[in-house]
């Protein structure tokens, strides 16, 4: 009930002034979850010792002192229970979203603050598979809700693009590879070639020799060729991701990623020794985070090799110099938990009191029901296959039950996507969960599809309701089943503010669907089709405020609203 939580601190002000602020006030305020307990209510406890009066007396107190007529007001207990009138609810909340439009739920509240989101992470020369798909869905995702609240957003691909993978897979382009192949093949054609490499690796050692020399030179610079190929091998990977990135509505700001740092190690290493943080051990150098109950960590190898410790410090410190973040946001599954934590803990150790403007946004895991499906590669999942083969299954949906819908290669593409986006965020972030076509694909239930489908019902209401005349009397729409809609219109913004805070898209998810359940009950239960002009022209106003928070919810959670299904 945020559009109403300005209101209730004004009528608090004067009878608290001498006691509590209005930012006091308002961190007071409470939503309460039984509707019985009013929109918003107040509790008094805090005030009982000042006034030294029981807080029951208290709330009976304040609520006399309080004049209002957007608000019927009851005690219970020692909280002041607000209940918006019916009528102004409904003209609040609808009135508000029709003239917001597209920008309704969204806020200032980050207006002049920068963050970071980096997910993917796509590892150059390597096939996207399946499991790409949650830290894609979820960055993305976090992404567009951080536009929404007004925060300068940068999105960062942090590209694996260095390593001795590299001196790998430059030695088998060069004994096996065909250029033209690569071309028309693209990153699948190089994750074969790395893929025999590693085979004939186990037979022939001298392989791993020379391209252990190949990736020095890319290191130390010193071949034309070896950095002309790595740069094309990026050039082909990338080609090929960007065709998944756009499917999934993906945007990157940035492809700054593992090679770019290089050239920072060195400093980094540098001050963790002139900061007397590195001790050595066995020939390796590690830090001792014991004071932060962590393990200890290695820093460079006895070989003298570094770690992507070290790479992610550099990259952190490069991002908040450059950027300035007021957070830095790692989209990154589970199984790296630990690695961010020591992350935190060694740049608190360096003194960076920015340290906890870091933050590790983990992930479950996703697995198909059947375990497997065929892929180029015949051995993994890839990801681009996963998309068309939602969209194919769409199409022959669409053939079985509305063959003559237009624009049909369209439509499915938006309602098969979309229906892979909702089932990825509709689902808690940390949990893994099992992927099951059917459930995912169903028009019923909780699922995309159903939301998009409520969303065409409203649409088909608007355009068979044709032009409506006159204004909108809010009046009439204080039945039960109006009024406990545009309730939950309400909640919108609020919803979009935790979404973030708790870095959980699934919160937007499910929200979506509290809507479309809520609309189609009073679809049911109300004629909105009225033959009274009035009641016609006030029910459709509800129905377009209810497509546009649809809309304006399945953006942020990465999905398109078809207007026909």
């Amino acid at each position: 009930m945020q559009l109403f939580t300005r209101q209730v601190i004004d009528l608090l002000t004067p009878p608290l002034a001498e006691h509590l602020s209005p930012t006091e006030i308002a961190q007071l305020i409470e939503v309460p979850k039984i509707a019985a307990q009013g929109d918003l209510a107040f509790p008094t406890f805090r005030l009982a010792k000042l006034l030294r009066k029981a807080p029951p007396l208290i709330a009976q107190d304040i609520a006399q002192q309080i004049e209002t007529e957007a608000f019927d007001i009851k005690t219970d207990g020692a909280y002041i229970n607000f209940f918006v009138k019916r009528e102004v609810l409904a003209e609040t909340v609808v009135g508000t979203i029709l003239d917001q439009a597209d920008g309704y739920g969204c806020s200032d509240e980050g207006r002049g603050q920068r963050v970071l989101v980096e997910y993917n992470s796509a590892n150059i020369s390597k096939d996207m598979h399946h499991g790409y798909i949650r830290g894609l869905m979820i960055g993305a995702s976090i992404y567009k809700i951080a536009q929404c609240l007004g925060y300068e957003t940068v999105t960062i691909n942090h590209l694996g693009d260095y390593g001795i993978n590299f001196g790998m897979i430059i030695v088998a382009f060069k004994r096996w590879g065909d250029r033209e192949d690569v071309e028309r093949r693209g990153v699948s054609a190089l994750n074969e070639l790395y893929v025999r490499f590693r085979q004939e690796a186990e037979d022939d050692p001298t392989l791993m020799k020379e391209a252990r020399e190949w990736f020095k030179h890319l290191e130390d610079g010193t071949s034309e060729e070896a950095h002309e190929l790595w740069t094309w091998f990026k050039e082909v990977s990338l080609r090929d991701y960007d065709v998944v990135w756009r499917k999934l509505g993906s945007h990157f700001d940035s492809f700054a990623g593992e090679a770019f740092y290089s050239d920072m190690m060195p400093a980094v290493r540098q001050e963790l020794l002139d900061k007397e943080l590195i001790f050595t051990e066995d020939g390796a150098e590690l830090i001792d985070l014991s004071s932060e109950n962590l393990p200890n960590i290695i820093v460079t190898t006895s070989s003298g090799n570094s770690l992507y410790i070290t790479r992610d410090i550099a990259a952190a410190k490069y991002r908040k110099d450059t950027y300035d973040f007021a957070r830095n946001i790692y989209v990154v599954g589970s199984e790296q938990r630990l690695h961010f934590q020591q992350l935190k803990a060694i740049l608190k150790k360096m003194g960076y009191d920015w340290y906890d403007q870091i933050v590790h946004v983990d992930h479950g895991l996703i697995m198909l029901a059947d375990g497997k499906m065929s892929s180029r590669t015949g051995e993994v999942v890839l990801l681009n296959d996963v998309l068309e083969t939602a969209i194919e299954r769409t199409r022959q949906l669409i053939e079985q039950k509305n063959p003559e819908l237009v624009d049909k290669d369209e439509v499915a593409r938006q309602v098969g996507l979309g229906a892979i986006a909702f089932k990825e965020l509709y689902t808690s972030r940390i949990k893994d969960y099992v992927f099951d076509w059917d459930d995912a694909l169903s028009f019923e239930g909780e699922t995309g599809p159903y939301l998009q489908y409520t969303n065409v019902r409203c649409h088909s209401l608007l355009m068979r309701g044709g032009e409506t005349e006159g204004e909108i009397d809010y009046a009439l729409l204080d039945d039960d089943f109006s009024n406990e809609l545009i309730r939950e219109l309400a909640q919108f913004p609020e919803t979009i503010h935790f979404a973030f805070e708790r870095y959980e898209p699934a919160l937007i998810s499910r929200y979506l669907i509290g809507v479309a359940k809520l609309f189609n009950k009073f679809y049911q239960q109300v004629t909105i089709l009225s033959n009274v002009p009035a009641e016609r022209t006030a029910r459709l106003a509800l129905v377009r405020a209810v497509s546009q928070t649809l809309e304006n919810g399945m953006k942020l959670i990465n999905m398109e609203a078809p207007k026909r299904m």
